[in-house]
């Protein structure tokens, strides 16, 4: 990613590229990482190189001089340094690269024409040469090489360059540079790991970085651009292995590992059964005593170009998540030998947070220190108080459930013959006198000022099974809050069920703010409870389903069905950065059976089948959009008067309200974009590389989902605007939404707890259950939040997951180098980029303005998540261009 003054100067004049930071090249394919490393706490960051250089006006054009036929042409190799190169690299076969280097037989370049021969209408020959190594000195991490090319005066223009690695070990190419051609350097960004010729003696190709839809492809290159595609895809046969640049689809089937223990069998998500988006094929084995699930190798593949991999410097992302993971969670399980146990006092939890957890010394690197300490820095009892509670909704971590209510009474739609009576004890007499009769209910809906949590019907058909899980329990709940009239929400009510079950018939019961003790107490118990109902909500579905999830398909199709010529390709390819490696690492660890989820959320080992039941019911990639998104929850109308065209239902909806102006920037950006490269609505639907990408993204990516009726067509340039508009949202501004601010909301953890593990005390209580809770409710409402173990595992983990890299690459901030060598991309994007830097000081102006109550007050958190820029550690801030983490 390019600083939009950085630029390469044509032959005589160029200067290598200084950077301030590192940046990405785009290539065949994804880059790997390069990295800078912060010494304070030994992290090692990593980046993908990019510099997709794309020129609109300069054509590598063989030409003749008066004095020769041929052209002299210099090509410059810039190869990043690795580890292996450094370390793992010994013996003889670092001995015989050497060899090859000092000989200058390193690479094996051979430059492809972009035309056919005219005369016999066949590809022209390529013409080789070998590079050799530049001196001995390694600049920043990059090794250079030379060959010189002797070009005839037929040649043509230069479309491409085969690459053929004679060393024995892989190396990364950054990029090549054409030097000599009398309209200046052409370069070739490769950014990609290319493999040995003694693994694999198919060349590498790379093409040049100017942009073609598929009809425009030059002939010479127009086999090559279809066979590159072809080999991505692969046969859909064999075991994946790490080289592999292949990309395929499969279902969710390596999430269980009933070969270690039965317990840990788990079902396969994607299918009838149980809807899910699809991930990558890797190919492993099948379990043996569950045929249906693939064996849980050490290493989850992933292409070789989307994979943090071993460069100079480790990825920051990767070097903390695998610490994490793999050393420091056991020792906490080490240091807290009772997974039951939980805090005694109130003081205790409060001891966690300013003293930490003294650990052992961690026998593998990390950023991770010995103990913790919250981010939070607002009013230290915020999480007890109802307005808080209510706020959070707005502008919190999940300020995607919020909806508007708009049907009374409330009814359940599940099978009552299973679950029980389908009406809610919340009745209107009960609303109305929380209320205090400033309005009834049917005026409260009318004039939308009634509004709900609801997690009734996606959790109930679970609580029987979650139930028989030791230490956790689960209710389907209902919450509604009241629109007042200074703008921010009141909580009215919380109702709780437990379907039939047990011989027992269903239970519910209605909790409402109380001044009395002991109804106070309950209240305090039932918001814990809807707490940990929206945690699971907000990690299993707002989180990794509707970003993670859903995005590595469209990765899947984009690197399948377009290629890296294609404009749209370059487009979408900075909002897939690392997305693959993080979710494969999620699939490894934290979604996994037994994983983090599993062991610390309320569903437990019935998490993920919470997530495939939420695609079910509620994902729609047209509702992906966040205008629609608003408009389907009832939080907003179309109102083309309104700024952005939408009327809020709550006009402080700080989400919403910032949201909305990152979405309008996202789509002029795009617009501006697509009408650059298609100026006739016509060449979207005859493009046939974008055709089969969105047929493929929706009947093999989201297949479960492939007859829906909702799936936008794709046959105008408004129809692509929209959509890529909405990819383009979701890997940025809907992620940072509810990622960065998870250790500054839910690090303290009883202002969001992950679980609730035990029931509330008005549920069939024994006479000693019931007396205990009157003595001693605090003891009750400990009991409820997670234990020792859970709180501290899912802090260290959010702790994490809310940290920006120190080479995190915002939205809007860098440039790929493709923008700008065509004016009007490079004219567009600055207009982007301008329009994200007035954002930055809106969101603050609004966070300062005392009448906007979401977002301004005393000990109140203010709404930064959507500002697009940010410092590197735990800001609550910043929007990165991808799912990065």
């Amino acid at each position: 990613m390019l600083k939009p003054q950085v630029s390469r100067q044509p032959s005589s004049t160029r200067t290598h590229l200084l950077f301030h930071k590192p940046f990405n090249i785009q290539g065949s394919r994804h880059a790997s990482f390069f990295l800078k490393s912060t010494s304070k706490f030994n992290i090692e960051a990593q980046k993908h190189f990019r510099v997709a250089f794309k020129p609109s006006e300069i054509k590598a054009i063989a030409s003749v001089t008066e004095e020769s036929t041929d052209i002299k042409v210099k090509a410059v190799v810039t190869v990043k340094q690795t580890i292996g190169g450094l370390i793992t690299s010994v013996g003889i076969e670092r001995g015989l690269d050497d060899i090859k280097d000092l000989l200058g037989k390193t690479l094996l370049l051979e430059l492809v024409s972009a035309e056919l021969d005219p005369k016999t209408e066949l590809e022209k020959p390529t013409i080789q040469a070998f590079a050799h190594r530049i001196g001995g000195q390694v600049v920043e991490g990059d090794i250079r090489y030379e060959a010189d090319f002797e070009v005839p005066l037929n040649f043509g223009e230069v479309g491409a360059i085969f690459v053929e690695n004679e060393h024995h070990k892989e190396m990364f190419l950054q990029d090549i540079v054409l030097d000599g051609l009398p309209h200046g350097a052409v370069n070739i960004t490769c950014g990609s790991w290319v493999h040995s010729k003694y693994d694999n003696d198919r060349k590498r190709i790379f093409f040049t970085n100017k942009s073609y839809l598929p009809s425009q492809t030059p002939s010479g290159m127009r086999r090559l651009r279809e066979e590159e595609l072809v080999l991505l895809r692969g046969n859909g046969q064999g075991h994946r292995k790490a080289g592999d640049r292949i990309y395929d689809y499969d279902v969710y089937n390596d999430m269980g590992n009933p070969d270690k223990k039965p317990e840990l069998a788990r079902p396969v998500l994607g299918g009838k059964e149980h809807p899910y988006p699809r991930r990558c094929r890797t190919g492993r084995p099948r379990c043996e005593t569950d045929p249906s699930s693939e064996k849980r190798a050490s290493d989850f593949y992933v292409p070789r170009d989307e994979a943090f991999s071993e460069v100079k410097q480790l990825t920051f992302s990767a070097k903390t998540l695998y610490s994490l993971f793999n050393a420091l969670i056991p020792s906490i399980g080490n240091v807290i030998d009772d997974a039951n146990i939980g805090f005694p006092y109130m003081t205790a939890i409060d001891s966690l947070f300013s003293e930490g957890l003294a650990m052992p010394p961690l026998t593998k690197e990390g950023f991770l220190e010995r103990s913790y300490a919250p981010a939070f820095q607002g009013d230290k009892f915020f999480w007890f108080k109802d307005e808080e509670f209510a706020r959070q909704t707005l502008a919190g971590l999940n300020p995607y459930s919020i909806k508007s209510v708009t049907e009374w009474p409330l009814k359940s739609e599940l099978d009552p013959e299973i679950y029980g009576p389908p009406e809610s004890a919340i009745t209107s007499e009960l609303l109305e006198a929380e209320i205090g009769g400033v309005t009834s209910v049917d005026k409260a809906i009318r004039e939308k000022k009634l509004f709900i949590l609801d997690y009734h019907d996606l959790l109930l058909p679970f609580v029987s099974k979650v139930r028989e899980i030791e230490g956790t329990t689960l209710y389907g709940s209902r919450t509604l809050f009241f629109l007042t009239p200074e703008g921010t929400l009141r909580p009215l009510a919380i109702e709780l069920t437990r379907p039939p079950m047990d011989g027992k018939p269903q239970w519910k019961q209605v909790f409402t703010p109380c001044y009395h003790s002991t109804g106070c107490w309950l209240w305090r118990l039932a918001k814990a409870h809807v707490l940990a109902h929206d945690s699971g909500f907000h990690q299993l579905v707002s989180h990794w389903l509707r970003t993670h999830c859903v995005t590595e398909p469209y990765i899947i199709a984009t690197n399948r069905q377009l290629s890296v010529m294609h404009p749209i390709y370059r487009l979408l390819h900075p909002h897939f950065r690392y997305t693959m490696e993080i979710n494969a690492l999620a699939r490894e660890s934290l979604i996994n059976a037994g994983g983090i989820i599993e062991t610390s959320f309320s569903p437990g080992k019935y998490s993920m089948e919470i997530c495939s039941a939420a695609y079910d019911k509620l994902w729609r990639f047209d509702h992906e959009a966040l205008p629609n998104d608003l408009i389907s929850r009832g939080m907003a109308i179309e109102d083309l008067t309104a700024p952005h065209g939408l009327k809020l239902t709550i006009e402080d909806y700080p989400f919403a309200n910032d949201g909305l102006y990152l979405w309008d920037a996202i789509k002029q950006w795009v617009s501006d974009y697509v009408n650059h490269y298609y100026p006739e609505s016509g060449l979207v639907a005859s493009d046939a590389e974008l055709q089969a990408w969105w047929t493929e993204i929706r009947t093999i990516g989201h297949a479960d989902k492939k007859d829906e009726p909702w799936w936008p067509e794709l046959k105008t340039r408004h129809n692509l605007i929209d959509i890529i508009t909405t990819i383009i949202w979701v890997a940025s501004g809907h992620h940072a939404a509810v990622n960065f601010g998870q250790y500054p909301y839910a690090g303290y953890f009883p202002n969001r707890p992950t679980i609730a593990r035990t029931k509330m005390p008005t549920e069939d209580p024994t006479d000693e259950e019931w007396k205990l809770f009157l003595e001693k409710p605090e003891a009750a409402l400990l009991a409820t939040f997670p234990s020792k173990l859970q709180a501290t595992r899912v802090m260290a983990v959010l702790s994490v997951l809310s940290n920006h890299s120190p080479d995190e690459e915002y939205i809007g901030e860098g440039i790929e180098q493709a923008w700008v060598d065509d004016p009007i991309i490079k004219a567009a994007f600055e207009k982007f980029s301008g329009s994200l830097k007035e954002l930055e000081g809106i969101i603050d102006e609004r966070n300062a303005n005392p009448k906007l109550m979401n977002r301004h007050g005393a000990g109140i958190v203010p709404y930064e998540l959507l500002k697009p820029f940010s410092k590197p550690g735990i800001t609550g801030k910043g929007v990165p261009y991808s799912i990065s983490i």
